[in-house]
């Protein structure tokens, strides 16, 4: 998630050191933690140059935990993606998301716990997988294919890593002044995980897009001229994109939700 975020301004990830506290360590779980950092870092290409445990007993009841992390990159000052560089017209491209990745755990909690469901349930639309196998699936990492496009010649005038305040609170953030983004809901497929999650939560489409990503991970903005030729680019790396929207005129504003 840190990664990507860097990747925003256009930045590459240099290094990403981590945080663990808990009331107790578990050796084997922090080996697990660990190496899934480590395997995050590996995606990315950046290194884990280290972290930091801390055991407090008398904050932390046993089994639970408080994990953080932060990363670093570099970017030339004339390459920094801040929104100046978008343009009326400019189309909008979508790169899937693996699931929830790190945001919107607050809203599943609540539908888990007031349906009285166990993580171990298998829901017949997640084919045989269990709830808690769903709701752990990592966080893409975008970093490579993204800084390659670059790399190729793809104009990306903007990028926004879709995370908490789904598409409605991230998008706005990678415009210019008088600029917003029409999105036609239409050409966002739905995942079977919100599906579900709307369904079993009675949760509205308002809700839903306020809150989770909706299939959609990160979100380019380039020249609608080089549509194509993203999509094909990106199809390289087994990365589906798509067009969602345009940049239009206006005061920030994304339009054409429920």
């Amino acid at each position: 998630m840190c990664v990507n975020d860097v990747l925003t301004s256009g930045a590459e990830p240099l290094f990403f050191l981590d945080y663990l506290a808990t009331g107790k360590l578990e050796p084997e779980n922090l080996l697990d933690v660990v190496a899934g950092i480590a395997h995050g870092c590996k995606q990315a290409g950046c290194a884990l140059l280290g972290g930091e445990t801390a055991e407090m007993p008398g904050f932390y009841q046993l089994g639970e935990y408080d994990l953080a992390g932060f990363c670093v990159g570099v970017v030339e000052k004339r390459q920094i993606l801040d929104g100046s560089r978008v343009q009326i017209g400019d189309i909008a491209i979508a790169l899937p998301s693996s699931g929830l990745h790190s945001n919107g755990y607050s809203l599943v909690r609540e539908i888990i716990a007031n349906k009285k469901l166990k993580w171990s349930a298998r829901p017949t639309i997640f084919n045989g997988q269990s709830l808690g196998e769903i709701f752990t699936i990592p966080t893409h990492i975008y970093v490579k294919p993204v800084l390659a496009a670059r790399q190729a010649g793809i104009d990306i005038h903007a990028m926004a890593h879709i995370t908490g305040g789904g598409l409605p609170e991230n998008l706005p953030r990678c415009l210019g002044e008088g600029q917003s983004i029409e999105i036609d809901v239409k050409n966002i497929p739905t995942l079977p995980v919100f599906q579900w999650l709307a369904e079993t939560g009675g949760i509205s489409p308002q809700v839903m897009y306020d809150t989770f990503n909706m299939g959609i991970g990160f979100v380019l903005l380039l020249p609608v001229q080089q549509l194509k030729l993203a999509i094909d680019f990106f199809q390289k790396y087994d990365i589906s994109a798509f067009a969602i929207g345009e940049v239009v005129n206006g005061t920030g504003e994304i339009l054409g939700f429920p």
